[in-house]
């Protein structure tokens, strides 16, 4: 059954899944885990001073790590992965004509991979980082699929609102389930948790949420063409899918140019959403472990409810002065927040560096995905173009959580390796001013 573009009911149905998966990336990427995994590692590793800075060491896989290095490099690997199967799938998926079944295989992967995440102990830290890993790999892995949607259930003319607004209905579903959680964590031993449970419980809804909700997705959105059955030939014709769209991608200036600036956006965006809340542990003067724990909550809700705000915004921005000026606009508003971050110590000082960063966190984000998204030609093939989309981000991701972790693996010091991210930001407004406009396209 194709689908029906501007169909309201469609489009619900398509914003539903940044309802549900939304939650991984607040309550295991930013918020819940992040404080958890600083916790049971500083209390079950050693201090140890690197350059003067005091770093916290944990024995994993045979070797020893500053326990923030280890998650970045664990985070690497896991977008690295992503990177080398999404173009692969998405070529398979366009060809059978099944993008569905490939983006439910990861939706599953990663929900159930939080679930797991409940049995995180330091006594098995390795089997709790496999979880974490599997986790990560579900959740981006089926947005290359979920994101290809979005040509085909809207006009371009719509692309910037309805990104924006799925967008922010993901912030608001994810703010909801943490606030549940922080409510455990706070309250865990009034509530009968010991020790870490609470938190691990709330790993467990998150997956359970993230399931649930995913099929609201499922139901609503049907499939464009004629399944074609898999057989030992739709791998090599797969490959030929994207090989056509590679071809055709590299005669378009638009595209070809947009992809290295996305590339350095994603780079320092990511990176910097990815390790923010280990860098606010590490390296701003809380009083104490209480004030530390009150801090982070209340920036990340600040972070989450200002996003909404953002990504709306801009996506009325935009239809001002079009969508590259928007984000050269956003860019340069994340290289100024970057630098300031590196000089920042006092709680005040974050409660605004996050503020900041809720403004232009959501909005780069919703317009990233809509820009591209119109700038694509009228294709069945949204998967295999989205997949570039992707492996562009994911490889992004890659170089930035390596490159971050390397630098604190070797000075000790964050702030360098944070201050280094931002040179990303630099290199994008530059690459956005080669981006050509299409005459057909004024928004643009």
């Amino acid at each position: 059954m194709a689908i029906e573009k501007g169909n309201k009911k469609t489009i619900r149905g398509w914003m539903m899944y940044d309802w549900a998966n939304s939650v991984y990336n607040l309550v295991i990427s930013s918020a819940i885990f992040p404080m958890f995994y600083e916790a049971i590692t500083k209390n079950n590793g050693r201090v140890e001073y690197i350059n003067g800075n005091e770093q916290i060491i944990i024995e994993a896989f045979g070797t020893e790590w500053i326990n923030t290095s280890l998650i970045t490099y664990v985070m690497a690997i896991g977008f690295f992965i992503v990177a080398i199967l999404s173009p692969i799938l998405s070529g398979v998926a366009d060809y059978i004509g099944n993008k569905k079944m490939f983006m439910r295989i990861f939706c599953y992967v990663g929900s159930l991979s939080c679930m797991c995440l409940y049995f995180f102990e330091y006594k098995n830290v390795e089997l709790g980082f496999l979880f974490y890993l599997f986790a990560l790999i579900g959740f981006w892995g089926s947005l290359v699929f979920y994101n290809a949607y979005l040509p085909e259930i809207a006009d371009k003319k719509d692309h910037d609102r309805i990104s924006a607004q799925g967008f922010s209905m993901g912030y608001i579903g994810s703010v909801l389930l943490l606030l549940v959680c922080l409510y455990m964590v706070l309250n865990g031993e009034s509530l009968g948790f010991e020790g870490s449970e609470a938190a691990r419980t709330g790993f467990l809804l998150t997956g359970i949420w993230w399931f649930s909700f995913s099929h609201i997705f499922f139901f609503r959105i049907k499939e464009k063409r004629e399944r074609k059955k898999i057989t030992g030939k739709v791998l090599s014709s797969g490959f030929q899918e994207l090989k056509q769209v590679y071809l055709e991608f590299m005669k378009d200036k638009q595209l070809k140019r947009f992809l290295p600036a996305f590339f350095m956006i994603s780079t320092g965006v990511q990176t910097v959403m990815l390790v923010a809340t280990y860098f606010a542990a590490k390296e701003i003067d809380w009083i104490d472990e209480a004030s530390k724990k009150q801090g982070l909550i209340t920036s990340i809700l600040l972070i989450q409810l200002i996003a909404i705000v953002g990504a709306m915004l801009m996506s009325k921005v935009s239809k001002k002065i079009g969508n590259i000026k928007s984000l050269q606009l956003i860019v340069f508003a994340w290289a100024c927040i970057v630098i300031w971050a590196y000089f920042i110590h006092s709680p005040t000082e974050f409660y605004i560096t996050a503020a900041l960063v809720g403004l232009v966190m959501g909005s780069v984000q919703a317009l990233s995905r809509s820009t591209y998204s119109k700038f694509l030609p009228e294709t069945e093939d949204t998967s295999s173009y989205f997949s570039f989309y992707d492996v562009t981000e994911k490889i992004g991701i890659v170089l930035g959580l390596f490159l971050f972790g390397f630098l604190e693996q070797i000075t000790g010091d964050m702030r360098i390796s944070i201050l280094v991210v931002g040179l990303f930001f630099v290199l994008a407004f530059i690459l956005l001013s080669f981006v050509p406009k299409d005459k057909a396209e004024k928004s643009l």
